[in-house]
């Protein structure tokens, strides 16, 4: 999963960018939460808050190495050779935790807790990389154009 992630991220930047692309993702991984209709991976508030409180941490990771450029009139994902490192290294933590905790946490309410850790690492990711394209489009607006 890590390795299509680096793959959609490497050909991404090879496109331009926009609103939808942004949104998108976080929103369609919404529909993952009705999971928790099942008893079986219903979390407890100090589950929840443990998953969101280390998803939001992981997610300033993400923030920073997620930069904007203009090229040719069109807004770019920059490359960002860390975050190749960054998410090889949340994958090993990731997998670490997973073994640690799976002894003490049964494994749908594991399963519970690792989507709500990597949604609440997305939306503010998504969230800050939308107020980066809009600063980024509003300032390439701005500039008059040299005939």
């Amino acid at each position: 999963m890590a390795i299509m992630v680096l793959v959609i991220r490497v050909k991404a930047a090879k496109k331009p960018t926009n609103i939808r692309k942004i949104i998108l993702p976080p929103i369609f991984m919404s529909t993952g939460a009705l999971m928790y209709l099942v008893p079986e991976f219903r979390l407890t508030k100090n589950e929840i808050l443990e998953a969101v409180v280390f998803g939001v941490l992981f997610s300033f990771l993400l923030i920073r190495t997620s930069n904007f450029e203009v090229r040719a009139d069109q807004i770019y994902l920059q490359r960002s050779k860390a975050f190749i490192f960054i998410l090889a290294g949340l994958v090993v933590v990731r997998i670490i935790a997973k073994l640690v905790l799976s002894y003490s946490i049964d494994v749908g309410q594991l399963s519970g807790m690792f989507f709500l850790l990597a949604y609440s690492m997305i939306v503010p990711w998504r969230i800050a990389m939308f107020l980066q394209y809009r600063k980024v489009k509003n300032e390439h607006m701005l500039k008059p154009k040299i005939l």
